[in-house]
């Protein structure tokens, strides 16, 4: 296999854009119809995903190690999506068909055995990653919603409960999706794990977000969602070992800090807890009533509100960063950023002119909510592995 000329032809083929999704999609939904109930209505947002995952798989061929996790995470994960064995086959013929059609002259007998040997592996990694995860996890879970609060025009905050436990860690995420929807949407839970299993979401509708919108318009007590396996461990504690924290949040990604705040106090720490929560007006802050019951309940934490703006000054926005940054040295604590593209891309760049180094800041990566936080995580890092952002 010549991975040369694998990242060559890949090169040539997408530079024909949107086309190659296009036909690739095109290809195996005719020849393999059964497949396409395995994707959302709206097939936009996948057919940039293909690209992406492609395009991120050729560019790694030649480094098995740093390609394979990626690998083992997509093939488990694809099990939301009732991708089994059988399926693959069936998406290497489209794939090569795919390839052989954009190549035109240029596509020969050994690039087609090269690119056949290099799906074999892709695929081979993938179903044997989802074997393994199925002793592990199911697929999904079945959750309940149990509670839901309508907190603003486009903002629920839902509480689920799961038939049988999710473990998972604060500051992680977990994919959700409604049964009318064939989507999934991650979202970080609002709380560290409880005793009785439930999970609380914060959830603003996206324009255009069809799991989005649905959980936030069209949800209701006694509704049943699917539920995916955590991913993602930017946010998690782990990494900050005991040292104090300054945590920056705004709109719903207030909803890990809150389970990161909830981890703290539970663990009986001593560490020092300094929390910003911003919000371009006071009519957003649509869980105050939760933080203040947080600041009142433990001495060790501190608690900001910053509005952005400002009446009296027009034209101009404080973010929660430059509120913290104008308030003190921090740059002997660890920070915690999850909001917005904008805001973690805004504050992220605030904290490192500031002096603050990449180890001490804890943020997702950048991207448009994907699978989730570790296939952004692998994409960004293939990109720019010293330029994180992170994504809410």
């Amino acid at each position: 296999m010549d991975a040369a000329r694998l990242k060559q032809s890949w090169s040539l083929v997408a530079a024909h854009g949107d086309q190659v999704p296009l036909y690739f999609y095109s290809t195996l939904f005719l020849a393999h119809p059964e497949t396409r109930q395995m994707f959302p209505t709206n097939m936009a947002g996948q057919r940039d995903r293909l690209v992406t995952a492609l395009g991120h798989i050729v560019s790694n061929v030649d480094q098995v190690d740093r390609l394979v996790g990626f690998l083992q995470d997509l093939g488990a994960d694809h099990r939301k999506f009732a991708v089994r064995a059988e399926h693959y086959p069936a998406v290497g013929e489209a794939l090569l068909a795919t390839l052989q059609h954009f190549l035109g002259e240029q596509w020969t007998d050994e690039l087609a055995q090269d690119w056949a040997g290099a799906y074999g592996l892709v695929s081979q990694v993938m179903i044997e990653a989802a074997q393994a995860a199925e002793a592990v996890n199911p697929p999904w879970w079945v959750a309940e919603v149990i509670g839901h609060e309508r907190r603003a025009f486009d903002v629920a905050v839902l509480t689920l409960r799961p038939q049988y436990l999710l473990p998972f860690t604060p500051g992680q995420s977990i994919g959700v999706s409604h049964p009318s929807v064939r989507s999934w949407r991650y979202y970080s839970p609002a709380n560290a794990p409880r005793a009785d299993g439930t999970l609380e979401l914060h959830v603003r509708a996206a324009p255009g977000g069809a799991v989005s919108s649905r959980l936030v318009y069209g949800c209701a007590v006694g509704d049943q969602l699917h539920l995916a396996a955590p991913v993602g461990d930017r946010l998690s504690l782990w990494s900050a070992g005991s040292a104090d924290l300054l945590l920056l949040a705004s709109g719903t990604g207030w909803a890990p800090v809150k389970a990161l705040v909830e981890q703290v106090a539970a663990e009986g720490s001593r560490r020092k807890v300094d929390l910003y929560v911003g919000a371009r007006s006071r009519t957003e802050f649509y869980d105050n009533d939760a933080i203040d019951k947080l600041a009142s309940s433990y001495p060790w934490l501190t608690v900001t509100y910053v509005v952005g703006t400002d009446l009296q000054r027009p034209g101009e926005f404080v973010h929660a960063v430059d509120r913290a940054l104008a308030d003190g040295d921090w740059r002997s604590r660890h920070v915690y950023v999850c909001g917005s593209d904008e805001m973690v891309s805004y504050s992220a760049g605030a904290l490192a002119r500031a002096g603050y180094h990449a180890g001490q800041l804890h943020h997702e990566g950048l991207g448009k909510h994907w699978y989730g936080p570790a296939w952004r995580t692998a994409v960004d890092q293939a990109s720019a592995p010293d330029n994180s952002g992170g994504s809410r």
